[in-house]
């Protein structure tokens, strides 16, 4: 079976599992016109014919009345607003009518059709106006009985009445838990996207940012030593086609989702940068003291503060201080500034906060920007 049959073959197979769970709400709801066999055998033990003939064509036409409410319900698929509210209550009262035409040759056992108008009020309306629809259907059943000459009191009918309403309720409350268990599932599926969204932006930002940065300082060294120095600048070009190359090759490793920084390896690719910046670079030359649970995110932070240092600080010194704790890059450049920080910094934090380190900001002692970040106490 090739690749392409099969998601036309699962479609196949859930369109098959969707008309047989149709075929099974009809069933569902006419299983239960079986009840209706109480007044139509009463209706044909009647000895006037006219009244047999209207309590007969009234009962069937009741019963495709309510069978049309599951094709309604199909239709409007629970929606709110699916059909106007004047429109269901003309069906509740078009059901009603029906009833009545039969009571002169159903008698007493007509009121068993209440039953089948309780569940569908229970369905169409509000759940305040159902409530409302159905007390008044009860003790309408219950007064008469009382009432009319030759009906007896006979508590079965509202009973069938009570319980019909409690069952449909449940049923109905049932289905809004599990329409609401839905859209929840719906809300985060959206939310995981959107984060991931934002995950591969805030990478994708930091992985060319950098990138682009040393390309852009080696781009101008080179233009600047053609004329002077062109053994130096056609070592400085080739860094730089070495670069992109290398950030072609992250970027391709983010869309793979499966790209890891090395703190060993931003440590050597800062030293470059600030050397074609013209940046002086006190860096460290082991990392062994750094736990391997920390060292992605110090990468993360020595790539962030270079870029920083060789965009922003006009410095002459780029410091970078490791424990196995703690890290921060300080240089002698222009300081803080009144931003609160670009994009690079909020993602930094970000990835701070997920392993509960602190991130800080501020002026490194004697002038210039310091940025640190700490995990633990």
């Amino acid at each position: 079976m090739s690749s392409k049959q099969q998601p036309l073959l699962e479609s196949l197979a859930d369109r098959d599992r969707t008309r047989k769970g149709r075929s099974w709400r009809w069933l569902a709801g006419g299983v239960w016109l079986f009840y209706l066999g109480s007044p139509l055998q009463e209706i044909l033990r009647h000895s006037d014919g006219a009244a047999r003939v209207v309590g007969v064509v009234a009962l069937l036409a009741f019963a495709t009345g309510y069978m049309a409410f599951f094709i309604w319900m199909r239709q409007v698929a629970w929606r709110e607003g699916g059909l106007p509210l004047w429109k269901r209550y003309a069906y509740l009262v078009g059901l009603l009518a029906l009833a009545s035409l039969m009571l002169p040759a159903a008698g007493q056992t007509a009121l068993t059709t209440l039953v089948y108008i309780t569940a569908i009020s229970m369905v169409m309306l509000d759940l305040r106006q159902a409530i409302a629809v159905t007390v008044v259907i009860l003790g309408g059943a219950e007064l008469s009985m009382r009432l009319v000459p030759g009906w007896h009191d006979d508590s079965s009918y509202g009973l069938a009445i009570f319980l019909a309403a409690l069952a449909v309720f449940g049923m109905r409350r049932a289905i809004q838990r599990g329409m609401e268990l839905s859209v929840a599932r719906q809300d985060f599926a959206e939310l995981a996207v959107q984060e991931e969204r934002n995950r591969f932006a805030r990478d994708l930002h930091d992985i060319l940012g950098h990138s682009l940065t040393v390309i852009t300082v080696k781009a101008e060294l080179a233009g600047r030593l053609i004329a002077a120095n062109p053994a130096r600048a056609a070592v400085e070009v080739a860094d730089v086609e070495q670069l992109a190359r290398a950030a072609l090759a992250d970027v391709r490793a983010a869309v793979a989702g499966y790209r890891e920084l090395s703190l060993a390896g931003e440590l050597v690719s800062a030293r470059a940068a600030l050397e074609a910046a013209e940046i002086r670079a006190d860096l460290p030359t082991t990392v062994d003291d750094v736990p391997e649970s920390h060292r992605e995110l110090f990468a993360w932070v020595v790539r962030e503060g270079v870029t920083n240092v060789v965009r922003h600080s006009e410095a002459r010194k780029c410091t970078v201080r490791i424990s196995a704790q703690h890290i921060e890059v300080l240089d002698d450049g222009r300081g803080p500034t009144t931003s609160p920080g670009g994009h690079g910094l909020i993602g930094l934090r970000e990835r701070a906060d997920l392993v509960g380190a602190t991130l800080s900001v501020g002026q490194a002692p004697g002038g210039g920007f310091r940025l640190a970040v700490r995990v633990g106490p």
